[in-house]
C-alpha cells in the first residue's frame, strides 16, 4: 500500500521550490543582485515572510496562496525583502519610531521595484501605490527610507493613517529586525495587516528547524554565529559593491535603475560627525585651569602628613590646550541657497563652538556673507557678540556664487595684520561656485549642504564635508 505524505512537508517543499523559483528569476534579470540574492538559508514559521538579514523565515501556506492568487507576487515580495537589507533598513538607531520607519522602509523598497519595471515583478498592489508614490516624490524627492521617515515624522500622522498609508505596500514582517521594541512590551509593529492570517503571526526565531529549500548551505553556520555588527557589516560591503557594479558593469538597466543608485548612495555614503570637523580647526593655548595631568599627588597628601595643613606642591594653575582662536565662517547667500538653513547652520555651530573646552575666552572669529561679492563681515570677540549676532542676523545677497572674493578678501585681512595665526576658513555653500585658482595660506574646508547624496568635485587642497539637511 502506498504511503501517504505528509501534507505539511509537501506544502513545505512546494513552497521552497516558489522560493527557488523567485530568487532565480531575479538572478536572470537583475545580475548585479546576485549576491543579496543569495545570501539567505531559509526556515519556517507562521506568518508571512521575514527576515533576520541571515535567514528567511517564510510561512509555505501563506507563500502558496500568494503564489496561486498571482505568480509575480512572489518574486516582488523577495526581492522587497532582500532591499530592506540592502538599504540597511534593519539596522537603525535606539530611538527610532517604528511605525513610521516600518512605513518608509517599505514605501521605499517598493518604489525602487516599481522603477525597475521589471514584468516579473509587477502585481495588483503596485497599481495601488502609484498616486501615493507620485504625491510622495512630489513631496519628498527622492523616496529613501531616511528622508520619508522625516517626513512622516514632521507630517504628524496618527497610528490609523500610519497603518492606512501602509497597507498597500505591505509585503513582509519587520519583527525579526535588530530594531529596539517599545516601553510596556509592546513589539513595535502594531498594524493592521488586512489579513486574517496575518493575526497568527509571531516572531520569527532563528532556532526554527532549516529547511534545505535551496537556501545557501555556506551561509547556515557562518549566519548562526554572525554577530549584529558583524551581520551590518557584511551587508554594507554587498551594498558597496552592488553600487560599484550599477555605476560600471551594469549601466545596461540606465533610467530604470536611477532610484536603486540614489538608494544605495543614501546607504553607502560617508557619515560625519561635525562636531569633531570642527576641531581640526583648533590651536594650542593656555587657559586659566587646574593641571591634574601634572599635578603630583603624592607630595601633596605628603607634606599635609608631615607640615599639618602646607602641601609641599600646590598643583599648576594653568594648562595648555586646544581650542578655536582665530576662525573665519564663510555663507553662500546665493539664490540657490536656503536662508532657514543657513541659519541652522551657524547655529548649530555655535552650538558646538560655545562649549567651554572649544572656545578661548578671547576669540577673532569672522563670519562673512558672500554671493558674488562679499556682502557683510562681522567680527565676533567672544561669546556675547555671537549671542548678539544670532538674535539680530540677517541674509544680504541671493546673487550668483562666487567662492574667490571671500579669499582674496580674508588675504587682504592677514595682510593687514587682522590675524596672528588663522587656523582655518570653513565655507557653508550648495557647492555651486566657481573656486580659486591657488591654495590659500590656511587650511580650508567647503561644508556642502547635498540631501541627493552627491559628493561635488573640490580642488584638492580644500577638505569636503558633505552634510544632509537633518544633520543640521
Amino acid at each position: 500500500m502506498e504511503e501517504k505524505t505528509d501534507p505539511f512537508l509537501r506544502a513545505d517543499k512546494l513552497a521552497c521550490e516558489v522560493l527557488t523559483l523567485s530568487r532565480n528569476t531575479l538572478l536572470v534579470n537583475l545580475r548585479f543582485l546576485d549576491m543579496a540574492l543569495s545570501q539567505f538559508t531559509w526556515k519556517p514559521y507562521p506568518g508571512t515572510l521575514a527576515t533576520d538579514g541571515q535567514v528567511l523565515f517564510y510561512d509555505a501556506f501563506y507563500l502558496l496562496s500568494a503564489y496561486k492568487t498571482e505568480k509575480e507576487r512572489s518574486v516582488r515580495d523577495y526581492l522587497h525583502v532582500v532591499l530592506h537589507c540592502v538599504f540597511h533598513h534593519l539596522f537603525t538607531g535606539a530611538n527610532v519610531d517604528r511605525r513610521r520607519w516600518d512605513l518608509a522602509c517599505d514605501i521605499a523598497a517598493e518604489s525602487v521595484i516599481s522603477d525597475l519595471n521589471l514584468a516579473c515583478a509587477v502585481c495588483k498592489r503596485q497599481a495601488a501605490q502609484q498616486e501615493t508614490v507620485k504625491t510622495l516624490h512630489r513631496e519628498v524627492g527622492q523616496l529613501t527610507a531616511e528622508k520619508l521617515y522625516r517626513y512622516f515624522l514632521d507630517e504628524k500622522l496618527t497610528d490609523d493613517q500610519v497603518a492606512q498609508l501602509r497597507e498597500p505596500f505591505l509585503a513582509d514582517d519587520h519583527r525579526a529586525w535588530s530594531l529596539p521594541t517599545k516601553e510596556g512590551g509592546e513589539d513595535g509593529d502594531g498594524r493592521n495587516t488586512g489579513s486574517a492570517q496575518h493575526s497568527s503571526r509571531r516572531r520569527p526565531k532563528k532556532q526554527e528547524n532549516q529547511q534545505g529549500g535551496g537556501g545557501r548551505a555556506e551561509n547556515t553556520e557562518r549566519g548562526a554565529e554572525s554577530r549584529p555588527g558583524e551581520l551590518e557589516q557584511r551587508w554594507k560591503d554587498i551594498s558597496e559593491r552592488l553600487q560599484v557594479d550599477l555605476e560600471t558593469m551594469s549601466l545596461q538597466q540606465g533610467e530604470n535603475a536611477k532610484g536603486l543608485i540614489q538608494s544605495l548612495l543614501s546607504v553607502t555614503r560617508e557619515k560625519y560627525d561635525y562636531a569633531e570637523f570642527l576641531r581640526r580647526f583648533t590651536t594650542l593655548g593656555e587657559v586659566l585651569q587646574v593641571n591634574d595631568d601634572e599635578f603630583d599627588y603624592i607630595f601633596y597628601t605628603y607634606g599635609l602628613k608631615l607640615y599639618e595643613k602646607m602641601p609641599l606642591i600646590e598643583p599648576l594653575e594653568y594648562q595648555e590646550v586646544k581650542r578655536i582662536k582665530e576662525f573665519v565662517i564663510a555663507i553662500d547667500t546665493s539664490g540657490s541657497v536656503s536662508g532657514p538653513l543657513v541659519q541652522k547652520f551657524i547655529s548649530k555651530t555655535y552650538d558646538i563652538l560655545k562649549q567651554q573646552e572649544n572656545f578661548f575666552t578671547k576669540i577673532n572669529l569672522h563670519i562673512i556673507q558672500c554671493d558674488a561679492k562679499i556682502q557683510e563681515d562681522r567680527r565676533i570677540t567672544c561669546q556675547k557678540e555671537f549671542d548678539d549676532y544670532l538674535e539680530t542676523m540677517e541674509l544680504h545677497g541671493f546673487g550668483g556664487t562666487d567662492f574667490r572674493p571671500v579669499f582674496a578678501y580674508v588675504d587682504d585681512l592677514l595682510r593687514q595684520g587682522e590675524f596672528t595665526n588663522l587656523k582655518g576658513l570653513l565655507y557653508f555653500t550648495d557647492g555651486q561656485g566657481t573656486f580659486p585658482g591657488r591654495q590659500p595660506s590656511y587650511d580650508t574646508a567647503f561644508v556642502f549642504l547635498n540631501d541627493n547624496y552627491e559628493t561635488p568635485e573640490v580642488p584638492v587642497w580644500a577638505i569636503k564635508l558633505v552634510l544632509q539637511s537633518e544633520e543640521i
